[in-house]
């Protein structure tokens, strides 16, 4: 290792070696802009690295002159190829010369904790090569030889990562193109961090506490300003959620949890859970906020009207210093937004819009890939959105059907986006930003731009795409006590998910996934069309699928539960108050046309006679005692006890069972599933398909989180299980602390959350064991 590059001597013909992200900043450091100092290793070190790599893998031996054209389509050979490389470059041996020169240049810092960032350059790029942002990860590791040696390979074989290999081979990127440096900077506590985002018309600044890694993982909903940049006059402000911090560990917070414990790249974080109080305020001070909006006025000189800096307000003796810690400056940028709702489900794609003025009149088929704007979607749409590539409603809330069927179905949707079908013409390109909930008209290279929406939507910083095959991650997962489950309705994603860390499935949203097989009739239809015996084998086999699929891991089938406004499509005779808001529906619906259910309850023993017993019932929004003990005698009849594994559970979403849940357990009640979604409109009166409503009126609203806190008491008290399998774990992460401390059993998320829930499930355990263990000690 001949030299380092220090950012204040980066050179304009150094910008290969040091990559862009690294140039940039150095540039902004030379002008005199606040910039956290750092040095760069060079992209000529990692191929000397991978040039001498002692394999006898013929995969390796040639790798840095190797092309490594790959079947990319072939997920698994995908996965292989990337694990054996980036192990190849764990186990290697980092020279202990150039350890040395890295841990002595940082040791001047005088601080424990350093950041790697990966600062890419490419050579030759193609145009398809514009959006690298979040395929690559920095790395935090304490100032020691040992750390830096594993954090720089680390850092190192995130190139070699599946998505990276998809990403290079989708660009038509080679090996030799590619120049990944590694810019090393010190990390210190910070008061608050965060982004400024600026464009000519607006500008927006994201702020939490801490360290900014707790907006880059999705962890906390940071404040957000919305500035305008002639006058630098505030237009809105909006306090965000923000429950915990990340600092270094001599920071200055409260109940500490180390985050080494529960995330290996992490090695010198800690989490810290905020007090309440501090929970409630805007992590920036008048003075500090308007420090950033004057830094962002004097770059607009050398950046242009658009560009996005990362800051950070480092904590000083008396007051906090402001810093830049990233910056990036687009061209013209095509994009003009002119439509904000609410971000339902995350990504970013660019497709045509189709709209379709009347719900009422769904099409026989929908043109693949293209954006679908509509006033609502109600569940019965469900078969012609498989192939849609963005959802945008007029109407609803983040636990609204849209929202559901979007993160399930993995489609970047927006709701609640006002006079959407009258502002969008069918054939319009449009870019959807389901994170921000913003919709942009796309003017310019309209080939160009889908390139870069396919891959922003493939690598979005932080958020697996639910369309991907997800590989196994169990093996760098802590162990956690509260058991994780997952949500499911579509027979088609079991692959891609069987593979994630859950113990079963707790949520089979039965009338989601029958809408696969009814052909747009209602079950009553086809029973009293002389087809119950085709329907019964249709249903079982779907069944079957998921109990296959997960054995011996529990699958909590909830039955029928549907509303008549919910199926405008599926019309049944039966049915007296299609205008009802909450229809005839869950248990009661039963009492008064029980065919339909008979014929759920003999498919379920169909599946058990079929051998396997991991199948269990949840009966949905039960109203009185009378109608579970109902339900119970029919499940009775029906033999499904007769298996000792079956367990009949009900949902705790209406909240009658506040007061009548010990009645439900002596009438046989064996657990119960708490549904966020429908607890939380009956307390507070909202409709979830309000969006405007839910924005205020939420699962984190002290009525509804204070019935979940009963409930969970409630059935500790009568010694049974509870879950919770509604929206709210999912879209409000930073509650989990709240029901792992109150002793919830399990949790069962969306598929796009599994990974995240998992970490904050293990965050909170880790806080409640060092807390005992303090407890213990004093």
């Amino acid at each position: 290792m001949d030299k380092l590059y220090w950012l204040d001597q980066i050179k304009l013909q150094d910008r290969a070696k040091v990559g862009d992200k690294a140039f940039y900043l150095s540039r902004i450091m030379q002008l005199g802009y606040p910039v956290v100092p750092g040095f760069v290793v060079s992209a000529e070190i990692l191929r000397q690295f991978l040039e001498n790599l002692n394999s006898s893998e013929s995969l390796v031996a040639d790798l840095p002159h190797s092309s490594l054209h790959l079947d990319v389509t072939n997920w698994r050979q995908l996965q292989q190829v990337a694990g054996r490389l980036r192990q190849e470059i764990l186990t290697a041996t980092v020279p202990e010369q150039w350890v040395s020169t890295i841990f002595q240049a940082a040791r001047e810092w005088q601080i424990g904790c350093l950041i790697f960032r990966p600062t890419l350059a490419i050579s030759n790029p193609t145009p398809s090569t514009k959006n690298i942002s979040g395929l690559l990860e920095s790395v935090f590791c304490q100032c020691e030889p040992e750390a830096i040696a594993l954090g720089l390979k680390r850092t190192w074989s995130q190139i070699f990562r599946a998505r990276s290999l998809l990403y290079w081979q989708h660009s038509g990127i080679n090996l030799q193109q590619i120049n990944l440096a590694v810019l090393v900077q010190p990390v210190e506590n910070a008061i608050a961090s965060g982004l400024l985002t600026a464009n000519s018309s607006r500008w927006e600044i994201e702020a939490t506490w801490g360290l900014g890694i707790a907006i880059a993982l999705g962890e906390v909903q940071p404040d957000v300003y919305y500035i305008q940049p002639e006058t630098e006059v505030v237009l809105e402000q909006h306090l965000g959620n923000k429950m915990l911090a990340y600092g270094v560990d001599h920071g200055a917070f409260l109940q500490p949890v180390p985050k080494s414990v529960l995330t290996p790249d992490h090695t010198c974080l800690i989490t810290y859970i905020l007090q309440e109080a501090q929970q409630k305020q805007y992590a920036l001070e008048k003075e500090y906020l308007q420090q950033i909006i004057a830094l962002g006025s004097q770059l607009v000189s050398e950046l242009g009207k658009t560009f996005t800096i990362k800051w950070t307000l480092t904590q000083q003796t008396t007051s906090g210093k402001l810093q830049i810690t990233q910056i990036s400056s687009s061209q013209s940028t095509p994009h003009i937004h002119f439509i904000r709702g609410l971000g339902a489900a995350g990504g970013r794609v660019v497709a045509t819009a189709l709209v379709i003025m009347n719900p009422q009149q769904k099409p026989e088929e929908i043109p693949k890939g293209v954006i679908l704007v509509v006033p609502t979607i109600t569940p019965d749409w469900l078969p012609l959105l498989q192939q849609v590539g963005g959802i945008i409603t007029e109407h609803g809330g983040l636990t609204s059907h849209a929202a559901i069927l979007a993160r399930e179905l993995g489609i970047t949707a927006v709701v609640n986006a006002t006079s959407a079908t009258t502002l969008i013409q069918t054939g319009e390109r449009l870019l959807l930003d389901g994170d921000r909930g913003e919709v942009y008209r796309i003017q310019g290279d309209s080939k160009e731009e889908s390139e870069r929406g396919r891959e922003e939507n493939l690598f979005f910083p932080h958020r697996p795409n639910p369309k991907l095959p997800h590989p196994a991650v169990t093996s760098h997962l802590p162990m956690i006590a509260t058991q994780l489950l997952v949500n499911l309705s579509q027979s088609t994603l079991i692959e891609q998910v069987q593979s994630l860390p859950v113990d079963g499935v707790g949520l089979l949203r039965s009338e989601l996934m029958v809408l696969n097989i009814l052909d747009g009739q209602h079950p009553n239809s086809w029973i009293l069309g002389g087809r119950q015996a085709e329907l019964l084998e249709l249903w079982t086999e779907q069944i079957m699928h998921f109990a296959r699929a997960f054995v011996p891991r529990p699958v909590f089938y909830r039955s029928l539960d549907w509303r008549s406004p919910d199926l405008p499509s599926l019309s049944d005779s039966l049915e007296s108050s299609p205008q009802s808001m909450l229809g005839e529906r869950g248990t009661f619906s039963y009492l008064r046309n029980p065919a339909v259910f008979q014929l759920e309850l003999q498919a379920l023993k169909n599946v058990q006679q079929a051998g396997y017993t991991n199948i269990n019932l949840l009966l949905p929004f039960v109203r009185t005692v009378e109608e579970f003990i109902f339900c119970r005698r029919q499940v009775e009849q029906a033999l499904l006890t007769e298996v000792a594994q079956f367990q009949l559970w009900m949902m705790a979403e209406v909240p009658s069972v506040l007061f009548l849940l010990p009645e439900y357990v002596k009438a046989g009640a064996a657990g119960i599933s708490i549904g966020t979604n429908d607890l939380t409109q009956l307390l507070l009166g909202v409709d979830r398909e309000q969006g405007e409503l839910v924005k205020v009126f939420n699962e984190r609203h002290p009525a509804v989180m204070s019935a979940i806190a009963q409930l969970i008491q409630m059935a500790q008290s009568a010694g049974i299980p509870c879950s919770i399998c509604g929206q709210a774990p999912a879209l409000y992460p930073e509650i989990i602390d709240r029901l792992v401390e109150w002793g919830i059993t399990s949790i069962s998320v969306e598929p796009e959350a599994v990974e995240r829930t998992y970490q904050a499930i293990a965050r909170a355990e880790q806080r409640i064991i060092l807390a005992a263990a303090r407890h213990k000690i004093h």
